[in-house]
């Protein structure tokens, strides 16, 4: 991580929603499910363990010792189904900070993890990891303070409730959002708030309009957003790029590039979430002239931003 102590750099390791889904029709756009890495002025963030998180953990395995941050915006299947087989976490040697707010049924996120894990579910407890674990309960609202880091939260509309966070470091700041539902009157004041001018906003568009609104087959109510009111958001909240995630898994790779045609048209900044899409939030100009020598894209006004700091981390 030393070489990466001045970048903000995101990754995508799970971009599909509610369950894996490999295949013929998802090989462009991945079928894991959530994991985005977040590596910010030194340090490895992780929000979700769905499926994603094993390929992450085999990416790791070259650079033994590792330490990371793990956050969870919720416990629903497909965001927690990936953690039993992060092999780094089976690892002496190697330290996790893992973070989740407090359940409605009053359960952490340690005993969530810990159930997944107990027989009949799974044939390994989570007390065989060999890495140091230390979990974290997330109190809604209240700011995390990682280094230079500062990781917001703030709870969405979700059944069985999720949060999503917002990572602050030096001025620049990425949003992570999902599993949220829009409201049909009105923008929502807590998505608004972690997506406010940020430079990425990942956002939670597992349906289209039609999808969500369909007579015979609506979604209103199963929680989630389209890529629509993704664009509103980022247009009301000043947002840079947007980043259209969490894909139903019903929409293959065709699908998909159609949608992402109609958001890049709706929205400038807009592109579609894939396993392997690495987005630079910053990269120091000297390194960033070296990359667009070797022909390697990099965001033109990654490090133009306000090096203002952020306010709730003061």
């Amino acid at each position: 991580m030393s070489g990466l102590l001045e970048h903000f750099v995101i990754n995508f390791w799970g971009v599909r929603g509610s369950i894996a889904s490999p295949g013929t029709g998802t090989v462009r756009y991945g079928g894991n499910t959530p994991c985005v890495e977040m590596l910010v002025g030194g340090k490895r963030l992780i929000f979700d363990g769905g499926t994603g998180i094993r390929v992450l953990g085999q990416s790791l395995l070259s650079q033994m010792p590792v330490e990371g941050h793990l956050f969870f915006t919720h416990s629903h299947w497909d965001h927690i189904q990936g953690f039993p087989f992060f092999t780094p976490a089976f690892i002496k040697g190697n330290h996790f900070s893992i973070y989740g707010a407090i359940a409605p049924d009053g359960s952490t996120i340690e005993q969530r993890l810990t159930d997944q894990m107990k027989h009949p579910n799974f044939p390994v407890p989570l007390q065989v990891m060999g890495a140091d674990l230390k979990f974290i309960d997330v109190e809604i609202g209240v700011p995390i303070q990682i280094g230079d880091v500062c990781v917001e939260n703030a709870p969405l509309n979700h059944p069985g409730q999720a949060i999503g966070y917002r990572v602050n470091w030096l001025g620049y700041s990425a949003a992570y959002v999902t599993d949220t539902e829009h409201f049909l009157d009105r923008l929502d004041e807590h998505v608004l708030k972690l997506a406010d001018q940020a430079d990425v906003l990942i956002y939670d568009a597992t349906y289209s309009d039609e999808e969500y609104y369909s007579e015979t087959a609506s979604k209103i109510g199963w929680g989630h957003s389209t890529w629509q009111e993704a664009v509103k958001i980022a247009r009301a909240a000043g947002v840079k790029t947007l980043v259209i995630f969490h894909h139903d898994p019903l929409h293959d790779d065709e699908y998909l590039d159609q949608i992402g045609m109609q958001v890049s048209q709706a929205f400038p900044g807009g592109l579609m979430a894939r396993e392997g899409l690495s987005i630079q939030v910053y990269t120091p100009p000297l390194t960033s002239r070296l990359m667009q020598e070797a022909k390697v894209s990099v965001p033109p006004t990654a490090w133009q931003t306000s090096m203002s700091k952020c306010k709730a981390c003061e």
